[in-house]
C-alpha cells in the first residue's frame, strides 16, 4: 500500500521537485521534508484502505428499520460489506419469590450471541443480505448456529422496492432492531418475546419502501406461524405463555397455510408512530388426535409510537393476538385445564431514558442514560369455555437501571426488575450486560 501510495504521489507532482534537479533553487525553499512526505504518504494509503474496505470502515447507520449494523450494505456502493454484534448477560435471582418460598433460580452468565453480517451490493439496484448468529457461545452445550436473516433487495424506487428471501418480521420495536446498542434494558421487553415472539423471521417476499418524506412501510407474505407442537420437527407450538413456539424460523417450514404481515410508520422532528399486524392460519394441516380440522387463524397486531428529542428516549407499545379454534388446538397439543392457549392476549410497555452526560457536559466522550420501564401482560386474557386462566401467565414487571455508552457503539448495561404475577411466584432479579455493533 505505501508503495502504491508513493507512486500516486510520484504522478501526481507531489514529490518535490529537488528530487529531479540536484541544484537547489530559492523556490526549493518550501519544499517538504522527509517526514512531511511520510505523513502525507500514510495519509494516501490510509485513504487507500478506506476505498478497499468500503463499508467496513464506515461507521454504521440504521436504514429500513433495520439495526445500524444489520444496514451497511445498503452504505456500499458496490462489493463487500461486514458488520456485527454481540451480546453478553449477567442475571442474579433473588433466593426468594413474591409469596417467600424459595425461587430455586440460579445465578447465570451467558455470552447470548454472536452476529455476523454479511452483504454484497451487486450494482446500484441489487443487494444481499445475510445475519450469521452464534447463539450461547457453543454448540458442545445448549449454542446453536442459525440464519437469522438472508434475503435479496432490488432497490426499484424509493417508494416500492423487493424484497424476497429469509426475512425479519416488522413488528414492535426490537424483532428489526436488536444491536444491544439500539435499545434500552438489560434484557429485551417481556412483551416483545412472549407477545411478539422475537427474534421472529420467516421466508417470504414482498414491498418496502417510502414514499413520502417521513412515512416508511414494509409488507411480505410468508410462512405462516405453526400452532400444533412437533417435536420432531422441533416446533413448540402455541402454548400457555404465548405463541413463540410456533415461529417455524424457515427452516424445513410448513407452508399449507401462508400469512401477510405489513407495517407502516410516520416520523418528523424525531417522533415516529406507526403499528404493524400479522395474520394467517396457522393450523398448517395439523388435525386433532381424532381427525378433525381446524384453521387456527390468528392475528397479531402492535402501535408504538418513540421520540427521540432534547436528550429523551422514550417507547410505548400495546401488542395484542387472538386466536381462533383454540379448543381444537388445545386438543391437538394436549392441553388441559389451565394449560389452556389464550384465545386473547394483551400486553404493552411504557419506557423513557436520559442522556444524561451529553447534557451535562455537551462534547463528553462518554454517555449515561439512566432509564426505567413499565410492562404488563396476559398470554390468557381469555381461554375457551371448558378451561381456566392461571393468574401466573398475568404478569407485571418494573425495570430501573443505567446504560453506560464508552463509545456510541459500546454499551454496558446494569439493571434490577421487579416482577409479580397473579400467582404470587415472581422472582425478582439484578441483570449486567456487555453489547456491541460494528
Amino acid at each position: 500500500m505505501r508503495l502504491a501510495a508513493l507512486v500516486l504521489l510520484l504522478v501526481s507532482g507531489l514529490w518535490p521537485a529537488a528530487h529531479a534537479d540536484p541544484s537547489p533553487s530559492p523556490a526549493d525553499s518550501t519544499a517538504p521534508d522527509a517526514a512531511e512526505l511520510a505523513r502525507r504518504i500514510d495519509l494516501v494509503a490510509r485513504e487507500i484502505d478506506d476505498l478497499r474496505l468500503g463499508a467496513v470502515a464506515t461507521p454504521p447507520t440504521s436504514q429500513h428499520g433495520l439495526g445500524p449494523a444489520a444496514s451497511k450494505v445498503y452504505g456500499v456502493e458496490r462489493g463487500v460489506s461486514i458488520g456485527g454484534y454481540g451480546e453478553m448477560l449477567y442475571e442474579n435471582f433473588e433466593v426468594e419469590r413474591q409469596d417467600g418460598r424459595p425461587s430455586g433460580r440460579s445465578d447465570q452468565i451467558d455470552f447470548l450471541r454472536q452476529i455476523v453480517y454479511v452483504g454484497f451490493k451487486f450494482d446500484e439496484r441489487f443487494l444481499l443480505n445475510t445475519e450469521i448468529e452464534f447463539e450461547h457461545a457453543s454448540t458442545d452445550k445448549q449454542g446453536s448456529v442459525s440464519v437469522e436473516f438472508a434475503y435479496i433487495d432490488a432497490l426499484l424506487h424509493p417508494a416500492a422496492n423487493v424484497r424476497g428471501g429469509m426475512l425479519l418480521m416488522p413488528m414492535g420495536f426490537v424483532n428489526e432492531l436488536h444491536e444491544p446498542p439500539v435499545f434500552l434494558g438489560a434484557r429485551r421487553p417481556d412483551v416483545e418475546q412472549r407477545l411478539i415472539p422475537t427474534t421472529w423471521r420467516a421466508n417470504g417476499a414482498g414491498l418496502f419502501g417510502e414514499p413520502a418524506q417521513g412515512f416508511s412501510y414494509r409488507a411480505y407474505v410468508i410462512e405462516s406461524l405453526r400452532a400444533v407442537r412437533d417435536d420432531d420437527d422441533g416446533i413448540g407450538g402455541f402454548s400457555a405463555a404465548g405463541v413463540r413456539g410456533g415461529r417455524q424460523s424457515g427452516s424445513l417450514s410448513r407452508i399449507e397455510d401462508a400469512a401477510v404481515v405489513a407495517r407502516a410508520d410516520y416520523g418528523r422532528s424525531g417522533i415516529t408512530v406507526g403499528g404493524s399486524a400479522f395474520y394467517g392460519q396457522t393450523a398448517q394441516g395439523d388435525t386433532t388426535p381424532a381427525g378433525q380440522r381446524f384453521e387456527a387463524t390468528t392475528t397479531l397486531y402492535e402501535a408504538h409510537l418513540e421520540a427521540r428529542r432534547y436528550g429523551v428516549r422514550f417507547r410505548a407499545l400495546l401488542a395484542g393476538v387472538r386466536v381462533d379454534d383454540v379448543a381444537e388446538l388445545n386438543d391437538a397439543n394436549g392441553l388441559a385445564g389451565n394449560r389452556s392457549i389464550g384465545s386473547e392476549m394483551l400486553g404493552g410497555y411504557v419506557e423513557a431514558g436520559y442522556e444524561l452526560l451529553s447534557r451535562l457536559h455537551p462534547g463528553s466522550t462518554l454517555e449515561l442514560v439512566p432509564y426505567g420501564r413499565w410492562e404488563a401482560y396476559d398470554t390468557q386474557r381469555a381461554v375457551p369455555a371448558g378451561f381456566t386462566r392461571d393468574p401466573a401467565n398475568d404478569q407485571e414487571v418494573w425495570t430501573v437501571g443505567a446504560a453506560l455508552f464508552p463509545h456510541p457503539q459500546i454499551v454496558v448495561k446494569g439493571d434490577f426488575q421487579r416482577r409479580s404475577n397473579g400467582a404470587d411466584t415472581g422472582t425478582n432479579q439484578w441483570n449486567v450486560a456487555l453489547g456491541y455493533l460494528f
